[in-house]
């Protein structure tokens, strides 16, 4: 018979952190290993859930290992403007890695709705991923003005009546522009509520600027020739995944305007119509070479992160080293 320790190492290993949490706090462990036990549980479930505002928290120091904790909030949102370190705004490159490990191990689970939200996630901050090479950060809202704002540039200006043909971004893009270049002088409760409503639509904006808009202003002719054109055409890759098959999944999860939740088939099939579509831009063809062979649930998937991000993006371990520590804590 199985004892309960056998049956806590077994949801350790399927990284079902929050049911080991639930039953150590039934006594199923000796109480004086509860408390770590629980700690490191929480932890793992907050990140699997990509709670990143809480990445860290200060009552997991002292009770989760701090090499962990550092990892975690390497793609953590800061929660007041002058938070150090900056972690997701200073680089979405360990974000993304970590959407890759929580994508994996939702497929893994059968979790379908909630991949289809951390895609959906990954979608919406894409084009900062292909812009943090020329920004030089993550559009960090304290840096960002210096290389959008200034003479001949439309990011965040009010425009003229009639001017607005001359500006693809939408209304809302413009006001959470405008509301970017001053939100690092505002309370730690105005930055957080631009972080949950503007940042992403920030991110739409920029993306806009380099793939779709008709009249570039100084945002993009500022820029030299070459980074410029590798420039627009990873936006436009970011673009592209974001209009797929596999993003539009969200509007028939429970995550978004539905009541249905897609099947591992249907997800597969979304992928595989979204890959073929990302085959028609060059940067993707390029991305998605040898996809098959990546032993990824959603293949390509890194591959193409990777080409947005003009930097190379593999799943990250974070999640598995959790489970790894809590098998060894339960032996």
């Amino acid at each position: 018979m199985e004892t309960a320790r056998d049956v806590l190492t077994a949801l350790a290993r399927r990284h079902a952190f929050g049911d080991i949490e639930a039953l150590a706090g039934a006594g199923v462990v000796p109480s004086a290993e509860t408390a770590s036990l629980r700690a490191l549980c929480a932890f793992g479930q907050r990140v699997l859930d990509l709670d990143a505002e809480d990445f860290g928290m200060p009552e997991e120091v002292g009770e989760v290992p701090k090499d962990l904790l550092d990892r975690a909030r390497a793609s953590r949102m800061p929660q007041a403007p002058r938070e150090r370190p900056r972690g997701a705004l200073a680089s979405l490159r360990p974000a993304y890695s970590l959407l890759l490990e929580v994508v994996a191990i939702r497929w893994e689970r059968r979790e379908m709705a909630a991949l289809v939200a951390a895609v959906h996630i990954a979608s919406e901050y894409l084009a900062l991923l292909a812009w943090e090479p020329v920004l030089g950060h993550a559009g960090d809202p304290a840096l960002i003005g210096g290389s959008v704002s200034g003479p001949g540039s439309r990011f965040g200006v009010p425009l003229e009546p009639g001017a607005e043909r001359n500006c693809d971004h939408t209304r809302p893009e413009r006001s959470a522009c405008e509301r970017t270049l001053r939100v690092a002088t505002e309370p730690p409760p105005g930055w957080r509520a631009y972080l949950d409503r503007q940042h992403s639509q920030v991110a739409q904006a920029l993306g806009d600027c380099a793939a779709r808009c008709r009249t570039p202003c100084t945002v993009m002719t500022r820029l030299d020739e070459g980074v410029r054109a590798d420039l627009v055409e990873r936006c436009k890759l970011a673009s592209d995944f974001t209009d797929g098959a596999l993003v539009k999944l969200r509007h028939a999860a429970p995550v978004g305007h539905g009541f249905g939740v897609p099947s591992p088939e249907e997800v597969q099939a979304a992928w595989a119509r979204a890959r073929s579509s990302l085959r028609r831009n060059p940067l993707g063809k390029a991305a998605l070479a040898g996809d098959d062979r990546d032993g990824y649930p959603l293949p390509g998937l890194p591959g193409l992160f990777s080409a947005i991000a003009s930097a190379r993006i593999e799943p990250d371990t974070l999640l598995d080293e959790v489970s790894t520590r809590l098998v060894t804590a339960l032996a």
